[in-house]
């Protein structure tokens, strides 16, 4: 009876998509903004214990390398191209409640329809009789294809750094039957330092000093909950940050006339829609040589970008240097204070480049690894769990040198 019920449990297993193994869990943690190098500046020692004794990288974001596309990537595992969240500005006409989409916009942050395009890993997880728990991560607001993480909270700015590790904990002291199996955690801090002062400030140092003491305090608690050592913790950033200089701006209405296009996106990567009757024009103005930006219909840009197909991607893409920002003389004119510092270049840009640590029982220690795409993290994680994964465009066997076994 007993060798019964363990075929029974395991064909159980099988057909929720979970291991019959006991399944592993995994943390996942985000620090918005932190460039891989900020890890070499002897400011963050918990960040650089955990990578000493696990693995570490310089992860390549996907692109546009923006917060919302990026983050969505991590927990799906696809190409913004593919799982629609395309920027974190857009419009999308056939989202009847909420076509335009904005960081701000709290409606239509939490509206499914943005999201649907892709199944989150905490859905997965869900659907596969475990439990979640997602602390401020895009998406996690919305029910998702019908489905909420067990655990959440709406996102809160202002909630502080040991408040949010507080919280974490306490989703880890719930009974067993409760606990969950994946969870999430967001830090914005870095990110926004980044933005305001630039990725060379005195405000970035301060904010990495911080966030790494927010660490500490995660480590501390687990190593209390006899956890140290036993969950797989997973440390990213969605992209990292180049500095900028008021010299260094573009306006696209010295090169086509304001009514010809509809901006969609400003910033290191500008998407327009051409107005009716202006196509040509529009194109005839912005498909020539152009000092520190290229423009292209989106169907054009380069392959290795995994970027055009998309509905919600705009007609046309102007892409900057890394340091230059592409706007309008009435954007510009109504920003209080300037950016200093952004991202949204180039993915294989050095400055894009987001942090990677991975440390737990499942990973080696002390291995630098060559890099990757950060797709593949979504398959190194559903691999970790045991859950089966759903289409994605990311590689296991491209992070498969990092596991033990």
């Amino acid at each position: 009876m007993a060798r019964f019920g363990g075929v029974i449990f395991g064909l159980f297993a099988l057909l929720l998509g979970v291991s019959a193994e006991a399944r592993q869990t995994v943390l996942l943690v985000s620090i918005d903004g932190f460039r891989a190098d900020y890890l070499g500046r002897g400011l963050t020692p918990n960040l650089s214990a955990l990578a000493m004794g696990g693995v570490q990288a310089a992860m390549r974001p996907s692109f546009p390398s923006l917060t919302f596309p990026n983050h969505y990537t991590l927990v799906t595992g696809r190409y913004p191209d593919h799982h629609g969240i395309v920027d974190n500005t857009m419009d999308d006409p056939t989202i009847a409640a909420h076509p335009h989409f904005s960081l701000s916009d709290h409606a239509a942050n939490t509206d499914r329809a943005w999201w649907d395009e892709a199944t989150p890993l905490w859905v997965s997880v869900q659907r596969a009789g475990g439990h979640a728990a997602t602390l401020f991560w895009p998406g996690s607001e919305a029910d998702i294809q019908g489905v909420r993480p067990d655990h959440w909270l709406p996102y809160d700015k202002n909630m502080a750094d040991s408040d949010r590790v507080g919280q974490l904990l306490a989703w880890f002291d719930l009974p067993a039957a409760e606990r969950p199996d994946f969870l999430t955690l967001y830090f914005d801090k870095v990110d926004t330092a980044g933005h305001h002062e630039g990725p060379d400030s005195d405000a970035v140092n301060q904010a990495l000093g911080e966030v790494d003491g927010a660490i500490g305090q995660l480590l501390d608690g687990l190593k209390q909950r006899g956890l140290a050592g036993k969950i797989d913790l997973i440390v990213v950033a969605d992209h990292g940050m180049a500095g900028l200089a008021a010299e260094r701006t573009l306006y696209i209405d010295d090169v086509v006339q304001p009514g010809d296009v509809t901006v969609e996106t400003e910033g290191a990567l500008m998407g327009l829609v051409p107005a009716a009757g202006a196509k040509a024009r529009v194109e005839k103005a912005l498909f020539t040589k152009h000092e520190h930006m290229v423009c292209r219909e989106k169907q054009d840009m380069p392959k290795r970008l995994h970027y055009g197909t998309n509905p919600r991607i705009p007609a046309i893409l102007c892409l900057a240097d890394v340091g230059w920002v592409i706007t309008t003389h009435e954007v510009a004119a109504k920003r209080k204070s300037p950016y200093v510092g952004t991202h949204g270049f180039d993915n294989q840009a050095p400055e894009m480049a987001a942090l990677f640590i991975a440390n737990g029982p499942d990973f080696k220690a002390g291995l630098k690894h060559k890099g990757f795409d950060n797709v593949d993290v979504y398959p190194l994680m559903t691999k970790l769990l045991g859950v089966t994964p759903e289409k994605n465009d990311g590689k296991l066997s491209d992070v498969a040198d990092m596991l033990k076994k």
